[in-house]
């Protein structure tokens, strides 16, 4: 896989950790085992832009009182939605 940041055809897929602000701005939440790329040339850890599309929006479309501080990226994804799309988005 190549690294967005140096180029290097050497990054790596992992799972990490993130930290979220929710929508509303109450409190930030740290999602686990995010897909994410790893790069050992560069150091760069990051996730990708479709990762971070898929978080944002599903953090807009379910009911994040109900969320502990902590929760995994695929606990996260499973909660169902209030709405099938984010309509906030162009």
């Amino acid at each position: 896989m190549k690294c967005l940041w140096c180029e290097n055809e050497e990054a790596e897929q992992a799972g990490l950790t993130g930290y979220w602000e929710l929508p509303d701005g109450s409190r930030a939440v740290q999602i686990t085992v995010i897909p994410s790329v790893s790069c050992s040339s560069c150091g760069m850890e990051y996730q990708e832009d479709h990762i971070v599309d898929e978080i944002e929006d599903q953090l807009m479309l379910i009911d994040t009182k109900k969320i502990d501080s902590t929760i995994s990226y695929t606990e996260l994804m499973s909660i169902p939605r209030f709405l099938k799309k984010n309509y906030f988005k162009l």
